[in-house]
């Protein structure tokens, strides 16, 4: 095993275009660059998609501006080129499913390491009686399709008055505020006309959210929780019961006594009163609740809860008392779920690739980082922190001459070339995300959001930003 020579570049492959595959990469060739040996770096970033940034792009709600600054500093990576050289540090080739189009093997062939940041696209399981039942649905495809998600149906049967979302994280939290939000509060966001269209004629009345835990254990965010007593047009009702033995100055975290205060300032608004308010929409945020069973013959006709109480390790455990709720869809967002990587190991238990800061377990020369490292926990910080970990290993292993020197030097456009996959290069996203913009102005001068277009037609549009020319290189 030998380490690349300072002349010789280190050649590196990123699966997966999110947040932890671009910073695994920036990290890198900052790392490389920073030392004096003359050390460089080739990367190149594949993505099943047509587009990159993953989740920031696809799992996200559109009515939160913010992440916009996230995904311009991630443009900011994808769109620097190399000191003195026209390449762009980092290369990025969508449309390209590790797996199908190429494999891990091939990969190392041309790589002296691979780097997996495939993330958790796919809902946890909830193993209860009834989950398959039509009108139960996972909030990961639900996020997806208010996102705008190529790969997912363009329309939502948004049909029910009454709906439950079970979790206490922020993927419920935005699904339950998607649901209730009113539509004309929505036209000035990123929302897609087909998801603003069907949201225009859901049914929804009622959007109630339980936890199994307490108030004091809610996995919000302060600002996802003030967000949502913000909305227009929706009462928020909370039961007094949930909040007995709870005190916000006894919370444990600074964050956690700032959503406490929060959540008890709503116990006093009008509609918790019980005085009229005259919106259209109310949210029920229910605590102590672990789901059963949901109900129903041959679709959801209702819910059934346990309620739960706290026990003296920090757990809790079932009551025996049981609640029935007429709800007739139920959202699940128990959370995320990694997907196996095709030939490499996986931990089918908690949806990662096994791993040791970052090294893949038997696959010398694989690394991972992200979600699909850690499980589906943290915000983009420990994403941060998590690709510096990884690299820092990846270095020491470069160092230590521990990695095997590709024995294809053929670039892996030929390859992709023969097999006819059509590739989505950078300049391609870029003609593709200024397509979209256009499309969204020319639709509708009033709102300043992307329309997403179908995955075929983003494939069609980057089609002339491919290289068909076998080994050629991508500016």
């Amino acid at each position: 095993m030998t380490a690349p020579a300072p002349s010789a570049p280190l050649r590196v492959a990123i699966v997966g275009a999110g947040p932890a595959g671009i910073y695994a990469g920036n990290i890198l060739a900052n790392a490389l660059a920073a030392r004096e040996d003359g050390s460089s770096v080739e990367i190149d970033l594949f993505e099943s998609l047509p587009a990159p940034y993953g989740l920031i792009r696809y799992g996200v709600a559109p009515d939160h501006p913010r992440i916009k600054g996230i995904v311009n500093s991630l443009h900011e990576m994808l769109d620097a080129r190399a000191e003195g050289a026209d390449r762009r540090v980092i290369r990025f080739l969508g449309n390209v499913e590790i797996g199908r189009d190429v494999s891990i093997d091939e990969l190392q062939a041309r790589y002296h390491a691979v780097i997996l940041a495939t993330g958790a696209i796919r809902d946890a399981a909830l193993r209860i009686p009834g989950v398959e039942l039509p009108g139960s649905h996972g909030a990961a495809d639900f996020v997806s399709w208010f996102d705008g998600h190529p790969d997912v149906p363009r329309t939502w049967p948004l049909v029910d008055e009454q709906v439950a979302v079970i979790g206490n994280g922020n993927v419920a939290l935005d699904v339950a505020r998607i649901l209730a939000k009113l539509p004309e509060n929505l036209r000035s966001t990123e929302v897609p006309d087909n998801v603003l269209e069907g949201l225009e004629a859901s049914a929804v009345t009622d959007v109630h959210v339980f936890g199994r835990r307490g108030p004091a254990d809610i996995k919000f965010t302060p600002i996802e929780l003030r967000e949502l007593g913000e909305v227009a047009g929706v009462d928020i009702l909370l039961d007094d019961a949930d909040f007995d033995g709870v005190d916000p100055a006894s919370a444990s975290t600074n964050q956690l006594k700032i959503m406490l205060r929060t959540l008890n300032s709503w116990r006093d608004r009008p509609e918790n009163r019980g005085e009229a308010t005259g919106n259209p929409r109310r949210l029920h945020l229910h605590f102590w609740h672990a789901p059963v069973e949901i109900t129903g013959a041959d679709r959801v006709e209702g819910i059934r809860f346990e309620r739960t109480a706290p026990d003296v390790d920090g757990s809790v455990s079932g009551t025996g008392v049981f609640h029935d709720y007429p709800v007739t869809a139920v959202y699940r967002a128990v959370g995320y779920f990694g997907s196996p990587v095709v030939e490499v190991p996986f931990d089918e238990r908690r949806g990662v690739v096994p791993n040791e800061g970052g090294r893949v377990d038997g696959a010398p020369g694989v690394y991972a980082t992200g979600w699909i490292k850690r499980g589906p926990v943290g915000l983009i910080g420990h994403t941060k922190s998590d690709a510096t970990e990884t690299i820092a290993n990846l270095l020491e292993d470069v160092d230590a001459g521990r990695l095997v020197a590709p024995g294809e030097t053929a670039d892996i456009l030929e390859l992709l070339a023969e097999r006819e996959v059509e590739v989505t290069t950078w300049d391609g996203w870029l003609e593709l995300d200024a397509h979209e913009r256009a499309l969204g102005a020319a639709h509708r001068h009033a709102r300043e959001r992307v329309k997403v277009v179908p995955r075929e037609e983003q494939v069609e549009i980057s089609r002339s930003a491919v290289l068909s020319d076998a080994g050629a290189r991508i500016r």
